[in-house]
């Protein structure tokens, strides 16, 4: 174990998310009761599909092991349909980030980021594309622009956009919890404007790894197919089933009051020298924070912070171009909630030197 490692495990406290999760918390997620599945049929798997579908309003949805899986088994399926190759999506995607590009190496699809990298994708970049595309991917929210959405009018223009050609619109809602109270309507609402939604469930609900995607009963059905192919009907899949669903029941309710957290500390470190709120104020339960310092002072305060006050806060910061400006990422969580507005500002002010 390294220094750092058991720093963050002394800490009692954590600034970030639900904090530093250990093996028993997140087996505490699973009741003892669940009712298991066989390669991904019946028990808690069959519960948790059903809950979702009904909480986007969707005739369906199947479980998968990662959202990587589901969102190149949807697309393919869309692609597939529609005889396209070519997926339309921000430069920021996880999909062009994150993930390898697996569209092109696995499944012979063709991305095409569209709009500029630091700024939402809005309605009028994909003016810009005129090939005609398989499927148009919006993620919601925009993870590495910190979690921001675009306006609601602009969002189902966009969808309008892809409809008129015949291209899917498909959701990256690996946050779509956070991104309905964003836009204060009910997950069901934001999904109904897409053909399919992937929605994850180890980030802002903190359950195991996990996902489901959801969608027509056909569309659903493919793709039930393709996580076969690509390795991820798992013989019992209701441990992560099952931590899902609690996870949600406990923690979707309280995606408004996230968001009001992640405002209330943006207002309290808005002044602080050598920080910056982006985006300001936040739009959803996370925001990030650009910071006037090095990577290495950083790094100092870190350790500073958990091994004087027991508050764990980052295990490092993002670099970005100027070595004099780091930038992080706050999500809200439970342990966010747990920790007074007042220390949050005083923790960010030390790693901001």
């Amino acid at each position: 174990m390294d220094d750092l490692t058991a720093l963050r495990r002394s800490c009692d406290r954590a600034l970030t998310g639900h904090g530093p999760q250990t093996a028993a918390d997140l087996l505490a997620t699973i009741p003892t009761d669940t009712a298991v599945d066989r390669y991904g049929d019946g028990g808690v798997v069959g519960e948790l599909e059903g809950e979702v579908a009904e909480l986007l309003g969707q005739p369906a949805a199947v479980y998968l092991p990662s959202g990587i899986m589901a969102q190149q088994a949807a697309l393919r399926v869309h692609a597939d349909r529609r005889g396209r190759r070519t997926v339309v999506f921000h430069p920021q995607s996880h999909l062009d980030v994150h993930e390898g590009r697996p569209l092109e190496r696995l499944q012979g699809l063709i991305g095409r980021p569209a709009g500029a990298r630091d700024r939402l994708l809005a309605r009028t970049d994909l003016d810009d594309v005129a090939e005609q595309p398989a499927a148009l991917v919006v993620e919601l929210p925009q993870r590495d622009l910190g979690g921001q959405l675009p306006p609601w009018d602009d969002l189902v223009a966009q969808v309008t956009w892809a409809r008129e050609r015949g291209a899917a619109a498909h959701l990256d809602g690996a946050r779509l919890w956070e991104a309905a109270a964003g836009y204060d309507r009910p997950p069901a609402e934001v999904a109904a404007l897409f053909d399919t939604t992937y929605v994850s469930f180890y980030k802002g609900i903190g359950a195991l790894a996990g996902c489901c995607l959801a969608g027509p009963d056909d569309v659903v059905a493919e793709v039930r197919e393709w996580r076969r192919r690509l390795g991820g009907t798992l013989f019992g899949m209701w441990p992560g089933a099952a931590s899902a669903l609690s996870c949600l029941r406990r923690r979707l309710p309280l995606m408004p009051a996230y968001l009001d957290r992640a405002r209330e500390i943006a207002d309290a470190v808005r002044g602080l020298p050598g920080v910056t709120v982006l985006p300001d104020p936040p739009q959803t339960p996370m925001l990030h924070l650009v910071l006037r310092t090095t990577p290495e002072a950083f790094g100092a305060a870190v350790r500073t912070l958990a091994a004087d006050q027991g508050l764990w806060t980052w295990e490092r910061a993002m670099p970005t171009a100027d070595p004099n400006v780091v930038r992080v990422e706050l999500p809200v969580g439970d342990a966010t909630m747990a920790l007074p507005v007042a220390d949050a500002r005083a923790a960010i002010a030390a790693l901001a030197g």
